[in-house]
């Protein structure tokens, strides 16, 4: 007997035991998932990473000259006492840049979706904006009392919260 002779032995279902009699076809009938990367929300949490960067060098406060660097370092060694002196805005704010710049990083490499990574973008940036505005509600939003260190620090909220929208937003590519 010839190889063309001899009969494929076959796992499939017989037609009567699939459900409404059809057989399944041997190959699948879904979308190809293609891998990529999310390069919209990747420069967007880039920059709000960039941005807490720039923020340490500048001043925060108008009247003062202690730059975002002094307030973190300050906040970080007094970590018993940093939410009774209010150091713990900076300490979160410059922080939670450097994770959104991380995840930044992260949304380059090629995936099926960054949806989780958006997400996690996304908790860090409420944290983020919630640093922000407990200082200018305890100002009532009085931006004349802040120097341009925290104009960077909100810009670090807003732009870690558009990527981490671009993020989740951004479904897997269908082929």
């Amino acid at each position: 007997m010839t190889e063309r002779e001899q009969e494929p032995a076959t796992t499939e279902m017989s037609a009567a035991s699939m459900p409404g009699g059809a057989t399944a076809p041997s190959w699948s009938t879904d979308r190809t998932v293609f891998r990529r990367p999310d390069p919209w929300a990747g420069v967007l949490l880039l920059l709000a990473g960039l941005a807490a960067g720039v923020s340490l060098v500048l001043r925060w406060l108008a009247d003062d000259d202690a730059t975002g660097l002094d307030f973190v370092r300050r906040g970080l060694t007094d970590l018993g006492d940093v939410v009774d002196t209010g150091l713990w805005q900076p300490v979160v704010i410059v922080l939670g840049g450097g994770v959104l710049l991380v995840l930044g990083l992260l949304m380059f490499r090629p995936a099926r979706n960054h949806r989780p990574l958006g997400l996690l973008a996304g908790v860090v940036s409420a944290l983020v904006v919630w640093a922000v505005l407990v200082p200018l509600i305890a100002a009532d939003f009085d931006l004349g009392f802040f120097g341009t260190g925290f104009w960077w620090a909100i810009a670090v909220a807003v732009l870690g919260l558009l990527g981490a929208g671009a993020a989740l937003v951004t479904g897997p590519r269908k082929g």
